[in-house]
């Protein structure tokens, strides 16, 4: 018992001892905002699963009606926070750490987790990651706030939720701890850095006990990976690389710009999410695939498949029609990244509560494929697999919308678990990340 008070006396222990709860918390998080979603889409479809695949089972009339009263109850929900009583809290995790004290509103927290919810739930063109993260720094930092702690340990406290609920999202606990690290604390001393790695670790095997090992995307295991680090390959990984810092940089700043037009109009939150889920709906008629996260059609982009309603149609009867999986028209990548671009926009510009690391990894994904595609039809790839550029792709624009290659760089590499494709991704992700 002596032992265990001088290991409590010792602040760096104690750190550790909250950030391994915090993981806890950050994991049994995940598990309940999945579970959520799916009771969400169980009461919509009658059956729960990923949004572009259930989009691809229904009429034209309900892929437009369901994104678009999702939109509209998710934006009333988010009333519910002008009537909120007392002093509202910021609900930024940035800011609370870089310039705040450390505390997050719950209250504030728990209204717009509940309308990511039924946007996720319904359609809309946003990622869960954002609301899980969001939701675990504020557990951690309401439990901080009960205990009365100094502002300086509710900050490590906000950023250790963070590092968990991302870790816990992706199945992903380095870049969960990188992700904190680099972009919320600016602080890689150890004093810092270990809780979170702790957090992201415990939070991952608490994901790891209901969900299994297998990270969310799946790569075909009869490829040559290598092929992608030949030094003659490495020009066109730069060329990507470029290209997507620019796509990168433009995504960022359509979303600005849309959050600029909306804002100017003082309608009611469930006009403007309304109006999103409408044109991802009107979007969804020719690409359902633009329903949801992504999960499922990057899954499909990575193993060079696409299972989309209508993309079969638009090539049946040419010389199109007996292509092999892995020769998906590159017009059917170029149509679906341009549609999931505008989704997206139209999605988190209006004001949607949620996460956009998943949409960009899709845009990534459909970009770098394209490329591939592109090279490959002029001969040029030269027997590099097309889900190595999609990979690239994948971490080059998460490099140039997040600014931050090096979380890209382990991101991906956690997802593909295939160091052979090291150089060409940390070349495409650190120039991308220039152009940006």
């Amino acid at each position: 018992m002596k032992l265990i008070n001088r290991m409590m006396a010792n602040e760096e222990v104690f750190h550790l001892v909250l950030a391994a709860i915090i993981g806890v918390i950050g994991g049994f998080v995940n598990l309940a905002f999945l579970k959520l979603v799916a009771l969400i889409q169980w009461i919509v479809f009658q059956k729960s699963g990923d949004s572009a695949v259930l989009a691809q089972d229904l009429g034209a009339f309900f892929r437009i009606l369901v994104p678009t009263l999702g939109g509209i109850l998710a934006g009333m929900v988010l009333l519910l926070r002008s009537h909120l009583s007392g002093i509202q809290k910021p609900t930024n995790v940035l800011e609370v750490i870089a310039v705040g004290d450390g505390r997050i509103g719950m209250r504030s927290t728990l209204v717009n987790a509940w309308s990511s919810l039924l946007s996720i739930g319904t359609g809309a063109s946003i990622g869960r990651e954002g609301a899980i993260t969001q939701l675990t720094a504020t557990f951690a930092s309401k439990w901080g706030q009960f205990h009365q702690w100094q502002p300086y340990r509710l900050r490590l406290m906000v950023a250790c939720g963070a590092a968990a609920g991302l870790a816990a999202a992706y199945n992903a606990p380095i870049a969960g701890a990188l992700f904190a690290a680099l972009v919320l604390v600016g602080n890689f001393s150890m004093n810092l850095f270990a809780p979170l790695v702790m957090a992201s670790v415990v939070a991952t095997m608490v994901s790891r006990f209901w969900f299994g090992i297998e990270p969310w995307y799946e790569l075909p295991e009869s490829i040559d990976y290598g092929q992608a680090a030949r030094l003659s390959q490495m020009g066109w990984f730069l060329v990507l690389g470029i290209i997507s810092g620019a796509g990168g940089a433009f995504f960022l700043k359509s979303i600005q710009n849309a959050q600029s037009a909306t804002g100017k109009y003082a309608w009611p939150s469930w006009a403007k999410l309304g109006l999103a889920g409408l044109a991802v709906g009107l979007i969804a008629l020719v690409f359902p695939g633009v329903w949801g996260n992504g999960y499922e059609i990057t899954n499909q982009i990575l193993h060079g498949e696409s299972s989309e309603t209508g993309f079969t149609e638009l090539i049946q009867g040419s010389v199109l029609s007996d292509l092999q999986a892995w020769q998906i028209p590159l017009v059917v990548l170029a149509g679906l990244l341009v549609a999931k671009f505008v989704a997206t926009v139209c999605t988190v510009g209006a004001g949607t509560v949620g996460g956009v690391f998943t949409p960009t990894l899709f845009l990534g994904a459909g970009l770098g494929a394209a490329f591939g595609q592109a090279l490959d039809l002029f001969d040029f790839a030269d027997k590099t697999p097309t889900v190595a550029f999609a990979l690239v792709g994948m971490g080059s624009v998460l490099a140039a919308t997040t600014r931050s290659p090096l979380l890209a760089m382990i991101l991906i590499f956690e997802i593909s678990l295939k160091y052979e494709l090291m150089p060409p991704l940390m070349i495409g992700c650190v120039v991308a990340t220039l152009v940006s």
